[in-house]
């Protein structure tokens, strides 16, 4: 079988992205299993040549690097991308205003509905509110949108990951899932309709669940993924398990779309210890996503 051509973007030039990409494009593994197309010049593989950039240049090449990767891929010129990481500041010092890649990637695509989706060896997680201040985020739960995160994730499960009936959880929004309204109504007014309306369509989920167990049961593989109401609920536990090997994912695009589970540190940028352990991951995942379909 051909190796599949993976697109990879350098993300933003002043962080580790640059270097966990060369260290990763060095592994003999990725060498073997797809044929890397870098978008972004090889020279700020060179710390010197990356370091007297500004913060709007950087905004700006990151933004440039994303269109150019979605462009052959929508073209079909490459399989799949794997995005470096990029710093949301800094894209809004180049005037591009967006919350992160997710929804970037959205509007390039012209995808009306995504979802995030981060997963390791262990545990998956999908996110039905994203980059949202924790007080907005009961207002930001509706039926729809559960139930939206719900069907993209187990249709992506089936035609990406080859799972025929997957299995999902549904976390609830409040402490113990709401103890049957004593901490919340919306377990009962909002998540439990999603859920209802999910299992008239077949799909196999349960929820909602209280959150402070339920991780830990699909992390012993009772669950395929489990959806998560807002950012930090589902990524605290992915995390603690996958920091180092966990792969963001973003449901409903039309193109296959990686990326490692952490961003700039541009706290050490340059020094040369930045693990490549996630873009590895993120690489090898695309790759795995590519062969279900092609």
């Amino acid at each position: 079988m051909k190796k599949p051509q993976i697109g990879i973007t350098m993300g933003d030039p002043k962080g580790i992205g640059p270097e966990v990409v060369q260290k990763a494009l060095a592994s003999r593994e990725i060498r073997k299993i797809c044929e890397p197309v870098l978008f972004g010049p090889s020279e700020f593989f060179d710390w010197k040549k990356t370091k007297t950039l500004s913060d709007k240049e950087c905004g700006r090449l990151s933004h440039l690097y994303i269109r150019q990767a979605v462009r052959a891929a929508m073209q079909r010129k490459i399989a799949a991308i794997v995005t470096g990481p990029i710093s949301k500041a800094n894209l809004n010092k180049a005037g591009y205003h967006y919350p992160g890649h997710t929804e970037l990637l959205a509007e390039l695509t012209g995808t009306k509905k995504v979802v995030m989706m981060m997963s390791g060896p262990q545990l998956k997680v999908s996110l039905v509110t994203i980059h949202e201040p924790l007080a907005k985020v009961p207002k930001l739960l509706t039926e729809k949108n559960i139930f939206e995160t719900i069907e993209l994730t187990n249709n992506w499960l089936k035609k990406y990951f080859g799972i025929k009936k997957p299995k999902l959880a549904v976390a609830g929004l409040n402490p113990h899932a709401g103890e049957g309204g004593i901490f919340g109504p919306e377990e009962k007014k909002i998540i439990q309709p999603a859920v209802l309306k999910a299992c008239r369509q077949k799909i196999n989920v349960a929820g909602p669940l209280s959150a402070d167990s339920l991780f830990h049961k699909a992390a012993n593989g009772r669950f395929d993924a489990v959806i998560a109401m807002y950012h930090d609920q589902g990524l605290i536990p992915l995390k603690l398990l996958h920091f180092e090997e966990g792969v963001n994912i973003i449901l409903g695009l039309p193109i296959i779309r990686t990326s490692p589970d952490h961003g700039t540190a541009f706290d050490i940028a340059g020094r040369g210890i930045a693990s490549p352990q996630s873009m590895i991951a993120a690489i090898r995942m695309a790759v795995e996503m590519v062969q279900h379909v092609y």
